[in-house]
């Protein structure tokens, strides 16, 4: 089991006014509260519009500093966080938020949902963050209050052969502070026969391969279900493609956690799976990046995040039997 991460200072998240920046305030006030920690809302603004007078600049920084007292006076009406701080950011909404993240508990944004013009949004703006910030980065989904059905669905994680300790440690934290079930997904598949130099189609014992992958899964998992021993953990050991396995949990899932994926690491972007989760989850879905941190020698902050717009209400071990990967195949308090 890796080393558990050193516990940051703060909640930050990215407001505009919009529905969608006030779920993604909501989620961020509901964290804030089971983590007692401060909370930080962070509001960005550009000018780059053909000519203006002199003072457009000023008047444009005034409007944007009403927008941002707007999401703190919220959280500060609306929740029983000790410290709510305001940082007003001329630039990339992603930038910043990337920047605050090396100094932050959890970053949290919203998404548009799951529409075309939407995931170009996510595109420019969630998976930017997400790929290269320092710390878990919550991405939320809709707009208006947080859904509160009477029964909560659980935290979901995929697991796979590369997910880090900080992954694990997450989920299980998110579902300790939240007391709900952990549901732990892992896709096996059964080895391949070769006759004659071919590969034949896969005759595995059914029962002899479930019971090497939930051994691995258990093996996995022990070490973590003896820090959070009142976190209740289900398995869902499956054969069919991960990603839609996932993406169907998603929908009744209170959170979807996964792994930033290690290309994070070495080029500042996100796995092909977690790409796909965070564009296409039915729900909110966390990111947890490398313990190293995302900063890799491939990897290009500043041009990744130039473009990005405001934020819109938008050591790897234990090899595995199976395989997680693409190419196989509320408020709850």
């Amino acid at each position: 089991m890796t080393k558990p991460r050193t516990r940051r200072r703060r909640v930050v998240t990215g407001y505009d006014g919009s529905d969608h920046s006030l779920q993604a305030l909501e989620w961020a006030m509901d964290e804030a509260e089971l983590r007692r920690l401060p909370l930080t809302v962070v509001h960005a603004w550009q000018w780059p519009y053909g000519e203006a007078g002199e003072d457009a600049g000023d008047r444009g920084r005034a409007a944007a500093g009403r927008v941002l007292r707007h999401g703190a006076d919220c959280a500060r009406a609306c929740s029983t966080i000790v410290e709510v701080a305001t940082d007003l950011y001329e630039g990339p909404a992603a930038r910043r938020l990337v920047e605050l993240s090396a100094d932050a508990e959890l970053v949290v944004i919203g998404s548009r949902g799951r529409n075309a013009p939407a995931r170009s949004v996510i595109g420019s703006t969630a998976s930017a963050v997400a790929a290269h910030a320092r710390t878990p980065v919550l991405i939320t989904r809709g707009t208006g209050p947080i859904p509160v059905p009477l029964h909560p669905g659980p935290v979901v994680l995929g697991l796979k052969d590369t997910t880090g300790g900080e992954v694990l440690e997450f989920a299980f934290e998110e579902a300790a502070l939240r007391r709900l079930r952990l549901l732990v997904m892992h896709a096996g598949h059964p080895h391949h026969l070769t006759a004659w130099g071919v590969a034949m189609a896969p005759l595995p014992d059914v029962d002899d391969s479930a019971r090497v992958c939930r051994e691995w899964v258990d093996e996995r998992l022990a070490g973590w279900q003896e820090k959070y021993p009142k976190v209740a953990v289900d398995v869902c050991l499956s054969t069919t493609a991960p990603k839609e396995s996932l993406l169907d949990a998603s929908a009744k899932a209170t959170l979807l956690v996964a792994g930033a994926g290690r290309s994070a690491l070495l080029s500042g972007h996100l796995g092909l799976m977690t790409r796909s989760l965070v564009r296409h989850a039915s729900g909110p879905v966390a990111v947890v990046p490398p313990a190293a941190g995302p900063a890799g020698p491939g990897g290009s902050l500043r041009a990744d995040l130039s473009g990005s717009g405001p934020p819109t209400a938008d050591p790897r071990q234990h090899g595995s039997p199976g395989s997680m990967s693409p190419g196989a195949g509320d408020r709850g308090r």
